[in-house]
């Protein structure tokens, strides 16, 4: 249903151009005022409320998507189609996390409403993220989602890998605050340098800083600072040399966080730096240019080749994603210059975000209460005990690992594509070694599902695990494999955004 109401208003009032953020916000607010008001009985509804309501705002979202665009508040955001699309996306991921949080939560004695309370605000400040155009308004949006996750990553306090991973989390996650600030200080002190041509006092507005670095390409400080802010955002996509907490965090943190962190936030950190690269450091590719090259390379071999000896589920597919950030910078480097690269990382983040979460649910339901702990021997016959599940962890690791028809693979082909029309034909064969890698480890997990003896989890455990989520989360497992396969023969306005339309 449209609402032409709705798009006037987010066309002339600023505030209303980003309802979806502040209706986020408020839903999280009427779950605690839910959590003081019902009975401790009914406490367990709320998870539902909440996915409800996101589903709610998702619908009211697609039917207004071609709202007005611009700048709102100032330059401090800009509506834009890309904005648009990251706002389902983030959306689609909340909710996945919300589903998933209902099915694994009952488990372990930790607040439940105060989970999907913080999912909320995070997704929101996630949206604002990617719409800012001014570092002021980018560095709080980012503390925000960081915040938030810190508290998410270490919400099982009772298990002590949680609460290490939360730690390692915390203590990276300052570092790399510490690098991005450090660089948009660097980058804001040389742009309001009046010895240099082109001074702005507008540094921290991206088209001010823009027009500075385009009237001194070769700068020193400013190179400085573009390499800090890189290295910043590097760490939110877990690319080489800023990796290093991903195994452990991942393994430590709950289940559904894990899945937060592997998609929500790593596709955060991509379209910042879409945003960076083709905007306000455009005029520095020579060196973002080598600089992504290099990480891109070592990111890619990296992943790969350290999650080949990884047993344990929640570390390996942490490393397998690390090789993922490697391969979507195939296209984040020519996205300058090609309408298609950029489009190539959107449809890689979607493609990623249905095979992620297909995993992640199957991980979900057979799931102890020690959700850290899982390793490959425990899904041994899990074909012969549930071939549903089994079913649906070969769709989302056959589209992780870029076999057709998932989506998956056409994912992998348009950022290759990119690559090659750039011609960065070096990086593309690392990037096809990378896809050769990474087969052994995503079919040894299949192997293991189907061809090995008897199940190591027992049907009990399975089916307490699956109830917790009951019919919801088995519908959404099903919705995710048939979407990968759907994607990977159909893909309709993706497709459109890939071939820069």
């Amino acid at each position: 249903m449209d609402f032409p109401a709705l798009r006037e208003l987010a066309g002339g009032n600023p505030w209303m151009a980003i309802w979806p953020e502040l209706s986020l916000g408020c839903l999280a607010l009427f779950l605690l005022v839910l959590e003081i008001v019902l009975p401790r009985a009914q406490h367990g509804r709320i998870a539902m409320v909440s996915i409800v309501g996101q589903l709610g705002i998702l619908a009211v979202l697609l039917a207004n998507f071609h709202t007005p665009y611009g700048a709102t508040f100032n330059g401090l955001l800009m509506q834009s189609p890309q904005g648009q699309l990251m706002r389902v996306f983030f959306l689609l991921s909340s909710v996945l996390v919300s589903i998933l949080a209902r099915a694994s939560l009952p488990a372990q004695r930790v607040p439940r409403v105060e989970f999907h309370h913080i999912v909320l605000v995070v997704t929101a400040a996630m949206m604002l993220l990617v719409q800012s155009r001014n570092f002021v308004m980018l560095f709080v949006a980012l503390e925000t989602v960081t915040i938030g996750l810190y508290i998410l990553v270490s919400y099982y306090r009772s298990n002590p890998r949680t609460l290490e991973a939360g730690l390692k989390y915390l203590i990276m996650g300052a570092l790399s605050s510490a690098l991005l600030l450090f660089g948009i200080v660097l980058l804001y002190g040389v742009a309001g340098n009046p010895a240099l041509p082109g001074r702005t006092a507008e540094a921290m507005q991206f088209a001010g800083l823009g027009g500075f670095l385009e009237v001194n390409p070769r700068n020193f400080l400013a190179a400085a600072g573009i390499v800090l802010v890189l290295s910043g955002v590097a760490f939110k996509i877990g690319a080489v040399p800023f990796q290093i907490w991903i195994p452990d965090v991942y393994q430590g943190a709950p289940t559904p966080v894990t899945a937060f962190l592997a998609v929500s936030s790593k596709a955060a950190g991509f379209v910042v730096l879409l945003v960076l690269v083709t905007g306000v450091f455009a005029p520095y590719e020579w060196l973002v240019g080598p600089v992504l090259t290099v990480m891109a390379a070592a990111t890619i071999l990296f992943g790969n080749l350290a999650a080949l000896k990884q047993n344990n589920v929640k570390r390996l597919i942490g490393l397998s994603g690390v090789s993922h950030a490697g391969f979507i910078l195939l296209a984040v480097i020519p996205a300058a210059h090609s309408g298609e690269a950029v489009g190539a990382v959107y449809f890689y983040l979607f493609a990623y975000l249905i095979a992620s979460f297909a995993v992640f649910g199957v991980m979900t339901v057979l799931a102890g209460p020690d959700d850290t702990s899982q390793e490959l021997s425990d899904y041994s016959g899990l074909a012969k005990q549930s071939p549903f599940l089994a079913g649906v962890l070969a769709c989302g690791l056959g589209s992780l690992a870029g076999i057709p028809p998932f989506a998956g693979f056409l994912g992998k082909l348009f950022v290759f594509v990119a690559a090659f029309r750039s011609g960065h034909y070096g990086l593309l064969a690392v990037a096809i070694a990378g896809v050769v890698i990474s087969i052994y480890y995503y079919f040894g997990w299949i192997r293991a599902a189907y061809f090995s003896g008897e199940a190591a989890v027992s049907p009990e455990m399975s089916l307490r695990a699956a109830s917790a989520g009951g019919m919801t989360l088995r519908l959404t497992l099903a919705a995710l494999a048939a979407a990968s396969i759907i994607l990977g023969f159909y893909q309709g306005p993706l497709g459109r955004l890939v071939s820069g339309r």
